[in-house]
């Protein structure tokens, strides 16, 4: 396989054409974020081991990672065409269209990048704006500022006669409500702005800083396939920045690890490839259908995405699959199998899904509710509900259910579970 000088300014355009943070890939791949650094500038050649390990978590192929530009120039113009919908372009000639118009070529490929990161962007601040509480208080903050100085100005604008001593206060009061406003507008805006590359604190809740610690680890806890591993991650576990965050991330270790111990790795892929069936395999090792599709998720390297939601239909849970976006807050698509699983307790619900997003991909989306009642009859019941989401392939003779994120950001115009029109429809 060729090494090429500037290999590693591939490495590093490809990570933020993903939208990963340096930290996060190093930890993904093995290596510090020092020696990643260095990579990305050119300054270190890339090993075979290392280049294969950085191919994989920035899915592309190997190959194309080290073949130069034009080959990731290549790769990028088929990722535009799978996003094309019916209007498919000649595949068989990109080729062509690199060696004989490579301007052109470049152009399509960079608009398709800002495309799919304005597409992630509008969802982020879709979901911060409609359910972050802490995004509400920063801008209720704002607005009261705005409006202490407005009407503090006002008195001194229409009243002529004020004495100097109420004169000095109110310059006072303006001065000090402007500091606070200036305040609260630079927090703000700095909650919003989430383009560092290796900022790890920009996370809105507790939920989304253990998810964080576990993409970065690849989703797999590998310290508890053995005794003692839970000793092991409670260093990494008190590095995590809220105590909220420090209690989730326990209790899922804690649920991991029971997984782990009722589904031993080798035996549990045996059966995976064997039955492939998540109600099957939860009957061979007697657990529940839930463990089952929490363990498939966070196999070592595995594609699978995972939702999990509680009885009130809020995402508990999220590892997203590529090409399937999740909302942050909550407030997702009603037409989601987890939510038809919800209704129906102990019941497998299956679709194939097609996402409202400019990829057209299919995903198979298994989902399963388990009930309990732990304080017994005279107790309430709770619910929890998850979803398996899978690649599939396309099958004509079966069409897919049109799902979307948050009917907020979804195009489907004529969505009958729309709960209120599409930021993406106004004016069309």
């Amino acid at each position: 396989m060729p090494m090429t000088a500037l290999m590693g300014s591939r490495v590093r355009e490809r990570r933020l054409q993903l939208g990963l943070r340096q930290a996060e890939l190093a930890r993904t791949t093995g290596i510090s974020a020092s020696y990643l650094n260095l990579i990305e500038h050119n300054r270190r050649r890339i090993g075979e081991d290392v280049l294969l390990r950085l191919a994989r978590a920035l899915k592309i192929d190997a190959q194309t990672l080290a073949a130069g530009a034009e080959g990731l120039l290549i790769e990028d113009l088929r990722a535009a065409a799978a996003s094309a919908g019916d209007e498919q372009p000649e595949l068989d000639r990109v080729e062509d269209l690199v060696g004989r118009f490579p301007g052109w070529a470049r152009m399509l490929a960079t608009q398709h990048r800002r495309i799919g990161l304005l597409e992630r962007t509008v969802n982020a601040l879709n979901d911060r704006m409609t359910h972050d509480t802490h995004l509400s208080e920063a801008l209720h903050e704002v607005l009261s500022a705005v409006s202490a100085v407005r009407s503090t100005a006002a008195i001194l604008a229409e009243t002529e006669d004020i004495e100097p001593d109420w004169r000095a206060r109110f310059h006072a009061n303006i001065h000090a409500d402007s500091e606070r406003l200036a305040v609260g507008a630079e927090a703000l805006v700095a909650y919003l702005d989430g383009s560092g590359e290796d900022d790890q604190e920009g996370l809105a809740a507790p939920q989304e800083e253990v998810e964080g610690w576990l993409a970065g680890r690849g989703w797999h806890l590998a310290e508890l396939e053995a005794e003692g591993g839970r000793d092991v991650l409670e260093a990494e576990i008190e590095a995590l920045v809220s105590a909220s965050a420090r209690a989730m991330a326990r209790d899922w270790i804690a649920r991991a690890a029971e997984d782990a111990a009722a589904m031993p790795l080798v035996p549990f892929r045996a059966a995976l490839a064997a039955e492939g069936d998540p109600v099957l395999i939860a009957r061979r090792f007697r657990v529940g259908v839930l463990a089952v599709f929490r363990r498939i998720a966070t196999l070592p390297g595995a594609v699978a995405g995972l939702v999990i939601c509680d009885g009130s239909g809020t995402l508990v849970f999220r590892k997203p699959p590529e090409g399937f976006l999740l909302p942050r807050f909550g407030a997702a698509c009603p037409l989601w199998p987890l939510f038809e699983a919800l209704a129906r307790p102990m019941s497998p619900v299956e679709a194939v899904v097609e996402p409202a997003a400019r990829t057209r991909r299919r995903f198979r989306a298994r989902a399963y509710c388990e009930p309990r009642h732990p304080a017994g009859f005279r107790g309430p019941e709770l619910r929890e509900a998850g979803m398996l989401i899978e690649p599939a392939v396309p099958d004509p003779s079966h069409p897919p259910r049109a799902v979307g994120t948050s009917c907020r950001i979804c195009p489907r115009p004529d969505c009958p579970a729309r709960r209120e029109p599409s930021i993406l429809l106004e004016g069309s």
